[in-house]
């Protein structure tokens, strides 16, 4: 069975809410096993990941980029990259923040070169906004657009209150296709 690592930092529990989105998605295919953990539990147990077949990295978009935390988690991975640990092994992200943009696709983009420094294969979001299919707004899988990644808007209240039922079905989506895209690669 293929193992699959999402790793979060959340600074006010929306990212870690999302996290658990996308794990319930990647444990929906039941071909792979799903441990989710913020970015401290990573850094403390680095030299596991590698026993990992792909990664699933999520930050809150802060100041239009990873929050310092995540920032500590992908230096503290320079450990894999100086042996390559990581490559060959697959790799996907999202990004939580208040408003719309946020300049959240910085934040994916950092993500994305961080599986291109470790030599890792990037997986896009796969989906395009379901918008354009004719779903409402609030209800359309990709409603903000993006291709890099899974974006969410949260909401200034209770992480279970701060989403709109699209931004959790890109969520699930997103772990899902990467559950079922790493199961299905040797």
């Amino acid at each position: 069975m293929k193992k699959i690592a999402i790793i979060y930092h959340s600074g006010y529990g929306h990212t870690a809410y999302f996290a658990n989105q996308v794990a319930e998605g990647a444990a929906s295919t039941k071909k792979v096993e799903v441990n989710i953990m913020t970015t401290e539990e990573a850094q403390k147990n680095i030299d596991e990941l590698a026993q990992f077949d792909g990664q699933i990295w999520g930050s809150p978009t802060y100041m239009g980029n990873v929050s310092a935390q995540f920032k500590a988690f992908m230096d503290a991975s320079s450990k894999a990259w100086m042996s390559q640990a990581w490559r060959g092994k697959w790799a996907a992200g999202f990004t939580v923040s208040g408003a719309p943009s946020g300049d959240k696709m910085t934040t994916l983009i950092t993500l994305s070169v961080l599986a291109a420094q470790q030599g890792m294969y990037w997986m896009p979001l796969g989906v395009s906004n379901e918008v354009y299919g004719g779903v409402t707004p609030d209800q359309a899988k990709n409603r903000l657009g993006s291709s890099l990644g899974a974006m969410a808007q949260a909401a200034n209240e209770a992480p279970e209150k701060s989403f709109v039922p699209g931004d959790l079905k890109t969520a699930f989506h997103l772990g899902q296709q990467f559950a079922e895209t790493v199961a299905s690669k040797g």
